[in-house]
């Protein structure tokens, strides 16, 4: 994939949840909300303080985070569904 978000955008694939419930109730299709946890994929190069100099985002390539749930755009690219947002809009990372 050649697409490199910028600033303080990220990529991230939007990771399925359980087509079940714990007590084994099929959710199906039409009533599954969208997931608000992702796998980043790209990152931006961050922004520019006041002084001009480039502050590093939090987050990096892998990152399992949580976003908030109208957050980001779609895109897809190469086939695959992606959302483009900014790193303000996610909520934390997932320890591992």
């Amino acid at each position: 994939m050649k697409f490199r978000p910028l600033h303080d955008r990220v990529l991230l694939r939007r990771v399925e949840q359980d087509e079940k419930t714990k007590g084994g109730i099929i959710i199906p299709d039409t009533a599954k909300e969208k997931p608000m946890e992702g796998e980043i994929v790209a990152v931006g190069s961050g922004l520019r303080d006041e002084t001009g100099k480039v502050v590093p985002l939090d987050v990096k390539a892998g990152d399992r985070v949580l976003f908030s749930k109208w957050s980001g755009t779609e895109v897809t690219i190469d086939g695959e569904d992606l959302l483009v947002m900014k790193e303000a809009d996610i909520m934390g990372v997932l320890a591992a």
